[in-house]
């Protein structure tokens, strides 16, 4: 059994595209996206129609819950473009969304954390920047989750770890956005380092162990660094054209 995770696209039309197009060389049996889909300066609406024509096991992030939930006034500017271009087949789609999906009998699925959907599981914000959680600490975020696999997304890192108890937790990365600020526990910057559109491939072999590969995908983020520079967001163009921002 071979899955490809897909997360944090947020709107990213071209690095969806090339993303599914090196996942059809890889022999998946089931491709799934993790959350975040539509936020952000880029192609909301068109990234919609292309997943919803896809109709690809997918689960609801913290954006999704914003788009959905917040007045105007109170959304972020990620989430403010794309309220404003989503028609009603959009919405009704992001609303059917659950915040939590078993993509095989072994593997569960969440956006953040099996607890919520803005929590880090394998990361920790620590001094403006992201680190490596620790083991106790995804430990204690996992809490009696007994999945023998659990993916999640939100941080927009390639990650993987191993439990004490033998589980296997991925992080696939970003498709859509490889840097960002973020207020939330406290102000920080993460960065994948490259503005490659990142996914991960998680494979079960024959003796029932399973393992992930994470991979980095080239496309033309030039134009989407264009574009969101158009739409008023220079972090994001910056971003999208280097994979990383200045710390904070």
């Amino acid at each position: 059994m071979r899955i490809a995770l897909l997360s944090d696209i947020h709107g990213n039309l071209p690095a969806l595209d090339a993303v599914l197009d090196d996942a059809a060389t890889q022999n998946v049996g089931l491709i799934a996206n993790l959350g975040d889909i539509l936020s952000g300066p880029l192609w909301p609406a068109e990234t919609a129609a292309r997943l919803m024509a896809l109709d690809l096991p997918t689960i609801a992030g913290n954006h999704e819950r914003q788009l959905l939930t917040q007045a105007p006034e109170r959304m972020g500017p990620s989430d403010a473009h794309a309220a404003v271009r989503l028609d009603d087949a959009a919405r009704g789609w992001l609303a059917g969304l659950p915040g939590e999906h078993w993509l095989h009998a072994e593997v569960f699925a969440c956006h953040g954390s099996p607890r919520s959907d803005v929590e880090h599981l394998l990361h920790t914000v620590e001094a403006g920047r992201v680190r490596a959680a620790s083991a106790d600490e995804i430990a204690e975020r996992l809490g009696d989750t007994a999945a023998p696999v659990i993916v999640c997304g939100h941080t927009h890192l390639p990650a993987a770890h191993r439990t004490a108890r033998g589980q296997l937790v991925v992080n696939p990365g970003s498709v859509g956005l490889q840097a960002y600020y973020d207020d939330h526990p406290a102000p920080y910057m993460a960065a994948a380092g490259t503005p490659h559109a990142r996914y991960a491939v998680i494979a079960r072999a024959a003796d029932g162990t399973w393992s992930a590969e994470f991979r980095a995908v080239a496309y033309d983020w030039a134009t989407a660094a264009r574009l969101a520079a158009a739409n008023a967001r220079p972090d994001w163009a910056e971003a999208l054209e280097k994979g990383t921002l200045p710390d904070l």
